[in-house]
């Protein structure tokens, strides 16, 4: 590949220090001025709605609207977050909010973008933890047909 081509590179960012130390390790070691970085931001709303449901059935609903709304929020404010990180360090970019589940959900993109390499960070879960509750960064270099690079803390 001549040095003036585009490279599409996937960066997937949970809002997480790991996922921010992550793009400044792309940033300060691969980064090439003609690349296109793809921000892929998989919002997880398991935790927020399991503790809703716990309630009884009078309020559930209330309170589902109100964390909702909350949730949409805090999406959207990471997503604008993730655009000035791009538009900061003037890299030419991108970010997609994509719903699922963030291992499947960064692999589709990966191929619907066409990227030639994937970044993650990872949380360092322990073997137990990561057996019983699976890992994205093992997802996606089991999945990805192309290079993926694990960034740990």
């Amino acid at each position: 590949m001549a040095k003036s081509e585009v490279r599409n590179i996937l960066i997937a960012m949970d809002g997480s220090e790991i996922a921010v130390r992550a793009f400044d390790w792309y940033v300060k070691e691969i980064y090439r001025p003609h690349d296109h970085v793809i921000f892929v931001h998989c919002p997880e709303h398991r935790a927020s709605i399991q503790s809703v449901m716990m309630g009884d059935s009078l309020t559930v609903e209330a309170e589902m609207a109100a964390v909702l709304a909350e949730e949409a929020n805090r999406i959207k404010s990471m997503v604008a977050e993730l655009g000035e990180k791009l538009k900061k360090a003037k890299i030419s970019g991108k970010v997609k909010c994509v719903h699922g589940m963030p291992g499947e959900v960064i692999v589709q993109v990966a191929e619907e973008e066409k990227v030639e390499f994937i970044i993650t960070g990872t949380r360092g879960l322990g073997a137990i933890r990561r057996t019983l509750l699976g890992s994205v960064s093992d997802y996606v270099l089991h999945h990805s047909n192309v290079p993926v690079l694990v960034c740990r803390h």
